[in-house]
């Protein structure tokens, strides 16, 4: 079975709010054992709604609308599924009453633009809304399904759970999609693409590989689809245990396994201590690993010391290092500095240059550096892009040289 999701909303298209509910629809979609097939976005007008459903119902078996159920005169959702199913508008009493009575409960008049509200395709069923005025709909037109659910996310998030899922589960067979993102560092995503490409050939056929970079890593997405959760779980089992047999160390960890929750387990298991000495990166490595609840049992602090006096008051510097503050030999004193001033098992630096102008050395160089109970390590790497981006990338790059450090890799 497969779904299309249409977003109704003019100030989706013009920005003024993302389109989370799309995401949401989409998510549960698949865990009902729908193939959510395309995701589309349209304005508050009759006649492109109503084009958006009649050329969704040529393409798939279940269209998902939500938006464009209010009472107001933009709200148009009720007329286009009904312009697109080709059926008159008929007002539900039962619903007006409802309706009716929720403005009495809470003292307040009704405004006569709310009956608009209880008008439903001939032939249609409504669905209940406990918690607004908008009532859901669902429409079975050539041997399709079509669902309107409002745009209010929480209307929408309750409605979607209680009516739409039960009854696709149920029509689905069984079948369920579930999804397992692998997390990759150390590697660009054309790099992890092509050492998976023999695992992308052999894969069953309803198992599918995907890959999206951003913030320093690669998240491979693996997919699947099965009758139920055991065979489907064994599934991301068995393409799981590929992509790390593939990628080895480059592997951080799966789901919300980042980086940082990495670095912090492998810390933990060796009852060690870290300090970070800052420069480029002003703090985010700090910021950074500070966001796992926790992290006070192994992160001891880090001293951001952003111009070169500062390097040497606060992490002594050798004064004529500091002719090149950006370099490996000043990345390596940092890292010791840390360690010894902060007090900690594991010192972790960064220095570099993040831009917009170059500072001895071109934009986007950087040097990291780990020192502890296993010597020091130091790397130079060039990262692209603009200021922030520069210094995001450090803050990945040097947390992915302290995992490998700790994970004897390097």
């Amino acid at each position: 079975m497969r779904a299309e999701v249409i977003a109704v909303g003019t100030e989706l298209l013009l920005g003024q709010i993302e389109n989370s509910n799309a995401a949401v629809i989409g998510e549960a979609l698949a865990r009902a054992g729908v193939d959510c097939v395309r995701h589309t976005a349209v304005g508050d007008n009759e006649e492109r709604i109503a084009a958006a459903i009649s050329e969704a119902i040529e393409r798939v078996e279940v269209v998902v609308i939500t938006g464009g159920l209010g009472p107001t005169q933009d709200d148009v959702t009720r007329e286009a599924i009904a312009r697109a199913a080709a059926r008159p508008l008929r007002r539900d009493e039962l619903v007006a009453a409802g309706i009716r009575a929720r403005f009495e409960r809470f003292g307040r008049a009704m405004p006569e633009m709310n009956l608009r509200q209880a008008d439903v395709p001939e032939g249609g069923a409504v669905i209940d809304n406990p918690i607004g005025t908008a009532p859901g709909l669902l429409v079975e037109h050539r041997g399709r399904l079509i669902w309107a659910l409002p745009g209010v996310p929480s209307e929408m998030r309750r409605m979607l759970e209680e009516s739409v899922i039960p009854d696709l589960t149920r029509r689905a067979r069984g079948a369920t999609i579930v999804s397992r993102v692998v997390r990759v560092a150390g590697m660009s995503e054309s790099a992890v693409a092509e050492a998976l490409g023999p695992l992308w050939v052999r894969a069953p056929k309803a198992t599918t590989i995907a890959f999206l970079a951003g913030g320093g890593e690669v998240r491979v997405r693996i997919t699947t689809k099965a009758l139920g959760e055991t065979p489907a779980s064994g599934a991301l089992d068995d393409a799981e245990a590929g992509v790390r047999a593939a990628l080895g160390a480059a592997v951080v960890g799966v789901g919300d396994e980042t980086l940082e929750r990495a670095v912090g387990r492998l810390l933990g298991e060796r009852g060690w201590s870290l300090g970070c000495a800052e420069s480029l990166t002003g703090g985010l490595i700090g910021g950074r690993m500070t966001t796992v609840p926790g992290a006070s049992g192994y992160f001891r602090g880090s001293i951001v010391a952003y111009s070169a006096a500062m390097k040497g008051e606060a992490l002594g510097v050798d004064p004529a290092l500091l002719q090149r503050p950006v370099s490996a030999e000043v990345a390596e004193a940092m890292a010791r500095g840390a360690r010894s001033r902060i007090g900690c098992d594991v010192g972790l630096a960064a220095t570099g240059v993040a831009g917009p102008a170059e500072q001895s050395a071109p934009v986007g160089t950087v040097f990291l550096a780990v020192d502890g109970p296993r010597g020091g390590r130091v790397r130079e790497v060039r990262l692209p892009g603009e200021r922030e981006t520069v210094r995001a990338l450090a803050v990945a790059a040097a947390l992915n040289l302290l995992r490998l450090y700790l994970m004897e890799e390097i």
